[in-house]
């Protein structure tokens, strides 16, 4: 098999579109992976899966053919066996690896292939994914400065504003619903060696005992930020799936820009409130943030 990587318009924002239906292939279950040049579609990342799929239809030749889940799928260079998410040896954007966007159906669509798809995403489920993926990417740069003090030397990595990237250095995992970011921050030995403090000491109390109030500095920061109603958007360098995608938002205390690969709000307006819940966990090895945003 021997397909192009597909190109997608998620990155702008996009919903609906049409394209060729290139191939289907079949996987467990009696599901169906329908492969089209291009798509609205976001999938999966089988590499950091923290944005879940999009859902929604395609329709061809007038029949709707739901859309139950859409995964990242990969040929190799030298063609042959279709691999799906986890099965992927490498990481999405090896430029000799074919990367597939596979709209996942929970049966087999019939003769479809070179046929003309209309593909349709659930924008509502969108919507709330954008926001949670915003508000992830906000809650990294507000904490980034509340932990700001905490660091007693340069760890050698800077968030956009040139302050300790508490974020990058400590994350353990990020995931998105509809509701809500959850990310976990691993508090070990590594990010102390780098000279991040957790303990208390004679300026700082120790960090259990100082949540309330960094929780409180964060939020204070993401209100800030919302009521300015900053724009956002995504730099994208072309259309194809592994372009390296930046969602850059022009705060104001100026541009940010993190890496990412997933949907976004337009501008902060869209939301009327963004707030998160800092928690240690039980032994104090790791730090969970839970974003919640609230849309218009």
């Amino acid at each position: 098999m021997t397909l192009p990587t597909t190109h997608v318009s998620f990155p702008a924002g996009a919903v609906t579109g049409e394209s060729t239906v290139l191939a289907v292939h079949p996987l467990d279950g009696g599901r169906h992976a329908v492969v089209t040049a291009a798509t609205p579609f976001h999938p999966l990342d089988h590499t950091w899966p923290d944005q879940p799929a999009d859902l929604g239809t395609l329709t061809v030749d007038g029949t709707d053919l739901a859309v139950v889940d859409c995964l990242t799928g990969a040929v190799g260079p030298e063609g042959g066996e279709l691999l799906v998410g986890a099965d992927i040896p490498v990481r999405r954007g090896d430029e000799e690896w074919s990367w597939l966007v596979l709209h996942v159906l929970a049966a087999d669509p019939g003769e479809v292939v070179g046929r003309n798809a209309v593909l349709t995403v659930d924008a509502g489920r969108r919507a709330a994914l954008s926001a949670s993926h915003s508000g992830c990417h906000l809650l990294a740069l507000a904490l980034n400065e509340a932990l700001a003090p905490r660091w007693r030397k340069d760890p050698g990595r800077s968030d956009a504003f040139g302050r300790p990237d508490f974020d990058s250095l400590a994350m353990a995992s990020s995931v998105m619903d509809t509701e809500a970011s959850t990310d976990t921050y691993r508090l070990g030995k590594s990010l102390r060696k780098k000279g991040f403090t957790v303990e208390a000491t004679e300026e700082y109390p120790a960090l259990a005992e100082a949540l309330p109030a960094l929780t409180e500095a964060v939020n204070r920061r993401l209100a800030a930020w919302v009521a300015a109603d900053a724009p956002v958007r995504i730099d994208v360098p072309g259309p194809e799936l592994t372009a390296r995608r930046q969602w850059h938002c022009e705060l104001p205390e100026g541009g940010a820009q993190i890496a990412c690969g997933g949907t976004h709000l337009h501008h902060l307006g869209e939301l009327t409130g963004l707030r998160t819940e800092l928690l240690l966990s039980e032994d104090g090895s790791e730090l969970v943030a839970v974003t919640r945003p609230k849309r218009a």
